[in-house]
């Protein structure tokens, strides 16, 4: 497998990781016959949007997510330098380096499923590959514990930090959080505003918030004009 675009963020814009995902636990099936695109058009229209990167559930169960879609996404978004991110329950590093072989230019770390030694050696494993990190927060403890990781990391690789509205027990989104907790985000990462992120006023209330992206996905796979979507946001 070729060496998966880098990650490039606008030096002075609002950045979009754009999600493809064929189901959602809280919501079923995100695509009716009539918007039955492939994998690859799909990510291509967000890439044709402005996309910075594509985020891709990998996880079968309840998301209908593969290893095949991923795959898929990066061959497709090679022409666009649009790296892929695999968005799975990653715990070991052996599913980095799968990630890696199957064309991800970087992966998602929940820190709710990783103590702090596992997700250090992650961390050390992802950029040993050259992929960017996205770390997934979803209260103010795990912002606590993003911001020791991102002290420590800040030099080695390219680490984001996001935060998630959404409750992983009842699976509701509280947009609000992202909101009450930006002020906790870490100092020397880019922080990401993740789900509960519908469309263009979503994402201006987000960069008002001091978020430098978002990651959002079931809005887009809804939409006719994905592209469209992604650009307005």
């Amino acid at each position: 497998m070729p060496e998966p675009p880098p990650l490039s963020l606008h030096p002075h814009g609002f950045d979009v990781i754009a999600e493809f995902k064929r189901c959602s636990p809280a919501s079923g099936a995100l695509r009716g016959d009539r918007r039955m695109m492939s994998v690859e058009r799909t990510v291509q229209l967000y890439a044709k949007g402005g996309a910075a990167a594509v985020s891709v559930l990998t996880v079968p169960e309840r998301f209908g997510g593969s290893l095949a879609d991923m795959r898929a996404a990066a061959a497709a978004l090679r022409p666009f330098d649009v790296p892929v991110m695999r968005k799975d329950f990653i715990v070991d590093g052996a599913q980095i380096l799968e990630a890696r072989v199957h064309g991800a230019g970087g992966v998602l770390l929940m820190l709710a499923l990783l103590d702090d030694v596992n997700v250090t050696h992650l961390l050390e494993t992802a950029f040993e590959l050259g992929l960017f990190v996205l770390l997934e927060a979803f209260d103010a403890g795990e912002l606590q514990r993003a911001a020791r990781l991102v002290d420590s990391h800040s030099a080695t690789g390219m680490l984001l930090v996001g935060l998630n509205a959404r409750d992983l027990r009842t699976l509701d989104v509280d947009a609000e959080r992202l909101v009450r907790l930006a002020c906790h985000m870490p100092a020397g990462s880019a922080a990401v505003a993740e789900s509960g992120v519908q469309g263009a006023e979503d994402a201006a209330s987000m960069a008002a918030a001091g978020y430098r992206l978002i990651l959002t996905g079931s809005a887009l796979m809804r939409s006719d004009e994905p592209d469209l979507l992604v650009r307005s946001m």
